[in-house]
């Protein structure tokens, strides 16, 4: 019996010597890393949309096919955007034809200027031989009064000539200077513009995903059609609790495991800490201020950029993961 009871005292003894072990191990653990489950595997995607309303007369592509910068993806009718460029560019040679005409109009008004500065110096002569043939009693007093009408007459016409060049010199003379010009050349850029748009390409390398868009269907402009994963984009949002930032910053190293491939670590980099925790920017944020309140520690989400894959590891957006930070 004596035995039995120093038996259990043993196994006391080297149970406590195991839990104290085991506790100063962990708190070893915990003061050099930083572990969470709640992580998942996101990337950079671009929603592809077009920049103009149309009928999408081709699609270049599948659901999970892979693209190139610059590959085609699907068009839009450009009918409509042609003939919107040609009757642009129908006002611009409106335009030019205007100002040709409107510099011709002002050297006529030159010439009519000059044509009736001669006109009222010829009046005024007539005026002045009228005015001694008047007093010399060779023509009638009428004579000279019609001569001085004629010469008033032609003043004022001489004034309004010259007033109605000034306008139309005011007015600019180049064709590039001219706002009817300039309008019908922005009409035309834009048209082009619209034009290209009906053509639409990948702007990045990446896996094209959710794709639906058929030949035949109605696409309003910036409305997106299906997406793009950007090529090695991949990180991981890491959401660690409250009590678990202290010591994380970024550039510190970090093991990933992928649950899609048990086994393997990748290799990762803190990148960002975020300047709220999740639920702060939820469409509905918790309202603390109110009598319910419960106190729950929330998670903070931290980037983490993964290193280049090598390997045939495909990742899949959305995927769980686990991350170690590893504390400097």
């Amino acid at each position: 019996m004596k035995r039995i009871v120093e038996n259990k005292k043993l196994i006391i003894i080297i149970l406590a010597i195991i839990g104290v072990a085991a506790g100063i191990g962990y708190q070893q653990y915990a003061s050099r890393y930083r572990s969470t489950e709640n992580a998942y595997l996101n990337a950079d995607v671009v929603p592809v949309a077009a920049q103009v309303s149309g009928q999408v007369i081709a699609v270049y592509v599948k659901d999970n096919q892979h693209v190139h910068k610059g590959d085609p993806l699907f068009d839009i009718d450009p009918a409509p955007f042609r003939i919107a460029l040609e009757r642009a560019q129908a006002n611009l040679a409106q335009a030019m034809q205007s100002a040709r005409e409107d510099t011709a109009q002002v050297a006529a008004m030159r010439a009519h200027v000059d044509q009736t500065a001669v006109d009222l110096g010829n009046a005024k002569a007539n005026y002045a031989r009228a005015r001694d043939l008047v007093s010399r009693h060779f023509l009638s007093r009428q004579n000279a009064d019609n001569a001085q009408t004629q010469v008033d007459s032609l003043e004022a016409a001489l004034v309004q000539a010259r007033a109605n060049l000034a306008k139309a010199m005011a007015a600019p003379h180049q064709p590039q200077h001219r706002a009817d010009v300039l309008r019908a050349e922005a009409e035309i850029a834009q048209a082009k513009l619209n034009l290209a748009y009906t053509h639409i390409t990948a702007t990045e390398d990446g896996q094209i995903s959710n794709l639906s868009l058929t030949t035949g269907t109605m696409v309003a402009a910036g409305a997106p059609q299906f997406a793009l994963i950007v090529d090695n984009s991949y990180h991981i949002d890491a959401n660690f609790k409250e009590t678990e930032l202290p010591g994380i910053h970024p550039g510190e190293r970090a093991d990933v495991e992928i649950d899609m491939y048990p086994g393997h670590k990748f290799e990762g980099t803190v990148e960002s800490l975020s300047g709220g925790t999740g639920t702060a920017f939820s469409l509905l944020p918790p309202q603390n201020a109110t009598g319910n309140w419960v106190k729950i520690a929330q998670r903070v989400p931290v980037r983490i950029k993964l290193a280049p894959i090598t390997g045939h590891y495909p990742l899949r957006i959305g995927a769980t993961c686990t991350v170690t930070v590893h504390l400097k």
